[in-house]
């Protein structure tokens, strides 16, 4: 019997402050990617928005990569990414995108 996939697996040693940072990251993206699925939700109801709805995938998608492309050690691009998203949720909210 072979051992178990985790076994193999290298831990990870980060502070509590990076793991909240992490997740804070974590959940601005998700705020925009909602965001960005309203606004394409939105977008594919109206006739001729075809090209506003496929900037909205784009966009969407480009979030996505991000999220999956984020590193809780990189202290500094968590930091880059929390402010970031941040300011983009509160544009896209408070303007309707």
């Amino acid at each position: 019997m072979s051992e178990p996939v985790i076994s193999n697996l290298r831990p990870h040693v980060w502070s509590s402050e990076q793991s909240v940072a992490y997740e804070a990251a974590i959940e601005a993206i998700n705020g925009v990617v909602g965001a960005y699925s309203g606004l394409l939700s939105e977008a594919e109801g109206r006739p001729g928005a075809d090209a506003e709805a496929a900037e909205y995938r784009r966009l969407r998608a480009a979030c996505q990569q991000e999220r999956r492309s984020l590193k809780a050690e990189d202290t500094e691009n968590i930091a880059r990414v929390r402010a970031a998203y941040a300011a983009r949720l509160r544009e896209l909210t408070e303007t309707g995108a």
